[in-house]
């Protein structure tokens, strides 16, 4: 199968496609020309990104990753594959964007998207090294243990009691440092489903502004969408900073 017809079966190709077709009728242009419009857009986007994705594959691989490995099957491991996919198909959209007017400020916008994956990335790897910590700990035990030293600890002898207050203390230590990874663990793989599902809503707006672009020259409020989907990829890019660099304090000395 030719990398065109994969193309043209892209469900983004489609749905690209079909916004611009839904987006003429909507402007009382003829059912005929609106299907026009439609399957000129589907078709110019599905070239476009054929011949882009030739061209990468002659390029050099791209250099692995930084940060811890993310482990496999785990929830960050899901949500960052989902930020991964929404990243390429923000990517091939883009590739039939160049050269037209308000739609080359979408395809410049590539680069905080592929920051936005690398900072998803690494909080994955994060999520990956917390969850393996959190697995040398047994809550249970150590509550079971904690009751059981402080039953002791009522009925015990003067000379004994300092030990045992020693011992549930150490507990306690423990207790709370699970507590902390737990918590950071959660926070971070919020965080990562938010992304991920921003990346998605990111594509989804990017394909309707081509539509309405496509279809009406994006006169009809097409740069106040795109200035809206700018501001709030910018926003989402600079929170994951945040989010990583608490990470980091909650995680490093």
């Amino acid at each position: 199968m030719s990398r065109f017809t994969e193309e043209l079966r892209d469900p983004w190709a489609l749905l690209l496609g079909a916004t611009a077709a839904g987006a003429a009728w909507a402007v009382d242009v003829h059912p005929a020309g609106a299907a026009v419009a439609g399957v000129a857009v589907w078709l110019t986007k599905a070239f476009a990104s054929a011949w882009q994705s030739t061209g990468d594959e002659s390029r050099t691989d791209p250099p692995e990753p930084k940060g811890p490995p993310v482990a496999r099957g785990s929830a960050e491991e899901a949500s960052l594959r989902r930020a991964e996919r929404a990243a390429g198909s923000f990517a091939d959209l883009t590739a039939s964007m160049r050269g037209q007017i308000l739609l080359d400020r979408i395809a410049d916008m590539r680069p905080q998207v592929d920051d936005t994956v690398g900072t998803l990335r690494r909080l994955a790897g994060h999520a990956s090294v917390t969850g393996s910590a959190l697995a040398r700990f047994d809550p249970r035990f150590l509550d079971q243990e904690r009751a059981r030293l402080t039953q002791a600890r009522r009925t015990a002898r003067e000379e004994v009691a300092g030990e045992l207050d020693r011992s549930i203390a150490a507990l306690d230590a423990q207790r709370e440092v699970y507590g902390r990874l737990s918590g950071a663990r959660e926070r971070v793989l919020a965080r990562l489903e938010s992304g991920a599902i921003s990346l998605e809503g990111l594509v989804a707006r990017a394909v309707e502004i081509s539509a309405m672009t496509a279809t009406s020259g994006g006169a009809d409020g097409g740069g106040q969408a795109l200035h809206d989907l700018t501001t709030e990829l910018e926003l989402t890019r600079q929170s994951l900073h945040e989010v990583e660099e608490a990470t980091r304090r909650d995680l490093g000395p």
